[in-house]
């Protein structure tokens, strides 16, 4: 497989938006396939030897099918130095590695766990979720600190939590973004850039996908 047959299995205003992102920024040719929630697709046995845990999203690449949000945009960083984060055994890669990993297993987890409550905790998943909401709360002031070490690669994976955050896991007020505004000027900086906008046109989810989101309208599949 050529750079040119990379298949993104996606569904709309999934983990598979940061991949979109990170492609469009590379601005590199790749194909989109449709993993329809709605049926299940992503347990039937086609996807499940791309990716054995039935996740999306996955890349499909000349190195064989490539799975899990930060091992898929390492492989682009890797594929594509110096675009995304510092090039490999360059200054600035370690951290440019803490950052990407700490959202992949502590930021993304903690929204999972957000999100999902009776999944983790189901005789008192309100407890739960409240308890995690403090837990993101305390995650986002730390990186809001720390915004200026960011890298392209980390704000195509920070941009689209920061939407979610917004839109799901009960937010009755507990969250506004302007409250952190290094990372709100972030994600206005995202969204008005050219591949930002390719890739939430198609998506279907507006203008301000990330700064003032609102439920994605996608013009193909189901974002629920």
């Amino acid at each position: 497989m050529t750079h040119d047959l990379l298949r993104l299995h996606y569904a709309p205003d999934n983990a598979s938006l940061c991949i979109r992102l990170a492609c469009e920024l590379l601005d590199i040719p790749y194909q989109t396939v449709l993993v329809d929630r709605a049926s299940r697709a992503q347990d039937s046995a086609a996807y499940r030897a791309l990716n054995p845990a039935g996740l999306i999203p996955v890349l499909e690449t000349d190195d064989g099918p490539v799975f899990e949000t930060a091992a898929i945009l390492i492989w682009l960083a890797n594929r594509y130095p110096g675009q995304l984060m510092p090039a490999p055994a360059t200054t600035g890669e370690a951290n440019a590695l803490s950052w990407l990993l700490w959202l992949a297993n502590t930021l993304h987890t903690t929204l999972r766990m957000t999100f999902y409550p009776a999944q983790y905790m189901p005789d008192a998943p309100d407890d739960f979720r409240a308890a995690m909401q403090r837990r993101l709360s305390s995650h986002l002031h730390l990186l809001d600190r720390h915004a200026k070490a960011l890298h392209p690669v980390h704000h195509c994976y920070l941009a689209p939590m920061l939407r979610w955050t917004s839109l799901y896991g009960d937010n009755a007020g507990w969250f506004t973004l302007t409250d952190y505004p290094r990372l709100h000027s972030l994600a206005r900086q995202c969204e008005v850039s050219a591949h930002a906008r390719r890739a939430a046109q198609a998506e279907g989810l507006g203008n301000t996908p990330f700064s003032a989101p609102r439920l994605a309208n996608p013009p193909e599949g189901s974002a629920t």
